[in-house]
């Protein structure tokens, strides 16, 4: 058997830090102070294992375990390259979202944050970067104490249903970044549970009980996987070949780490004349998605959009910093 190599790529928001329960002391890097420049959200202090993700892959050649958090803008970042990988490669890859708890609580002061709407403007940088749309006012206006109330909805959101789960938290995180909406708060995750046709109440009673398991399941392995920081994406074959692919990373980095596994896969073809097609398969796009997808630039793809939006065949909803469109 073919022995591959760990990749590990470094890049972009370098501190978002999964703590695993602990409570993060003033000298360690602020979990929220990204830098979209150099890379993920990661941890500063701790060894990185050596421990492989060895997953069964069922059906499909390739699994990834993917560890995220809803609130988490270097994941909103790579969306895109996502998104895109799943629609030409879903035939050969199971995705296993698993919550990292990017923010536990409050309980620090450092980089210059000490509060949150320290982040807000940290978050407007993020959103230029990505080309993604992130309004950072909802650490002024409606800030998160924790997101480890998201966290636990996506995993009771999970035990449903885990294309709904993958459904729900797109939901939230489009709550969090376009309409400044506190997701840590019930109210909100339970809009966005009916959003996303779950069963609200089961979700609450999960939420409160077998979901709090779940999601400290997710946290123990992350601390056995030496997990650093998110985004973080472990490739397997099943046969003890892994691939990780840390941070935000161009579609190539991801399709690469999928064809070194498994060399035999083929790329479905997204192209296709019908402009609208993609919004039959994603709902919501933004420019950045559409234009990564479809191999177009981000000003041909924002400028197909918009026209679109001018016929009449899609909604927009406009922040400061970029656009979503839904079709009609």
């Amino acid at each position: 058997m073919k022995t591959l190599s760990l990749l590990l790529i470094l890049i972009s928001c370098t501190n978002c830090l999964s703590q695993n329960n602990l409570k993060m002391s003033k000298n360690k890097t602020n979990p929220l102070l990204c830098d979209p420049v150099s890379g993920t959200c990661e941890m500063p202090t701790g060894e990185k294992s050596n421990e492989t993700a060895v997953i069964p892959t069922e059906n499909k050649p390739v699994k990834i375990i993917y560890y995220t958090d809803p609130i988490c803008s270097s994941c909103w970042g790579i969306e895109p390259q996502l998104r895109k990988l799943k629609l030409e490669y879903g035939a050969y890859i199971d995705i296993d979202y698993r919550m990292g708890g990017l923010l536990p609580d409050w309980s620090y002061n450092s980089g210059g944050i000490s509060k949150p709407s320290d982040v807000a403007h940290h978050w407007d940088e993020a959103s230029l970067h990505y080309e993604m749309p992130i309004d950072g006012n909802v650490w002024i206006e409606d800030p998160l104490d924790s997101s480890y109330p998201s966290c636990i909805a996506v995993k009771a959101a999970q035990i449903q249903s885990k294309e709904k789960a993958v459904v729900f938290m797109r939901i939230l995180r489009e709550k969090l970044y376009l309409d400044k909406k506190n997701i840590a708060k019930w109210e909100n995750l339970a809009e966005a549970a009916k959003l996303a046709n779950l069963d609200v109440e089961k979700l609450k009673k999960d939420f409160e009980g077998d979901a709090r398991k779940l999601f400290q399941e997710d946290l123990n392995y992350a601390k056995t996987l030496g997990v650093r920081g998110f985004p973080t994406l472990f490739f397997s074959d099943g046969n003890n070949n892994q691939l990780t692919v840390y941070g935000s990373k161009s579609f190539a980095s991801y399709e690469n780490a999928l064809l070194a596994l498994y060399p035999d896969a083929k790329k479905k073809k997204t192209v296709n004349e019908n402009p609208l097609s993609l919004f039959e398969i994603y709902p919501t796009l933004t420019p950045k998605e559409y234009a990564v997808i479809l191999d177009k630039s981000y000003f041909e793809a924002k400028d197909i959009l918009e026209q679109l939006y001018s016929e009449g065949k899609l909604e927009k909803k406009t922040i400061k910093n970029g656009s979503l469109y839904t079709k009609k």
